[in-house]
């Protein structure tokens, strides 16, 4: 029989969209207010992927990632991706996003995205959020799924995946990254 318990925390791992230089900057401080300081932040890159964003934050779209210092329950992802959302409304333009804000939750294990999209792979967690797993970690790496998004498979975002999973084994066991 296995015994119901908490998972240990995970790191919050937040990667947006924007286009704006400036909703960018407002977006990372409401970010930064809410979930506390970051300890990581990418520099911005382009995102090739699609135009599927185009029409609500023009051309030229950005990504970037950020990780947070403090960590964060596992159950709380529906909670992250709620407040994510009425950060992207607070600066909704014309009705229209500025800043696309994807949050999700890293553990030793794996990297699970928080959506409001339901899909085969998908569970559904609660009010409308749906957890999708995104990477596993296996073989000392981080790994794609048949269905992870193009961006996620980059190898330089699985490299910001692995800085931040050391911080998380230091702040979770005290284990220095080698």
């Amino acid at each position: 029989m296995s015994l119901p318990g908490e998972p240990r925390p995970a790191k919050l791992v937040i990667r947006f969209l924007f286009s704006d230089f400036e909703a960018q900057s407002r977006a990372l401080d409401a970010l930064a207010s809410d979930f506390g300081p970051m300890d990581f932040l990418s520099m911005p890159g382009d995102f090739p992927y699609t135009t599927y964003y185009d029409d609500e934050m023009g051309r030229g779209i950005r990504r970037q990632t950020a990780g947070f210092l403090n960590l964060v329950a596992q159950g709380s992802l529906p909670d992250l991706k709620l407040r994510t959302n009425e950060i992207e409304a607070r600066f909704l333009q014309n009705g229209k996003r500025q800043v696309n804000i994807d949050p999700g939750i890293l553990s030793v294990e794996r990297l699970v995205l928080a959506t409001g999209k339901n899909f085969t792979h998908r569970i559904y967690l609660r009010e409308g959020i749906y957890a999708d797993l995104t990477l596993i970690y296996r073989k000392g790496a981080y790994r794609p799924l048949p269905w992870t998004y193009p961006d996620y498979r980059e190898p330089e975002f699985l490299h910001y995946l692995e800085v931040m999973r050391k911080k998380l084994r230091f702040q979770l066991d005290g284990v220095f990254p080698r």
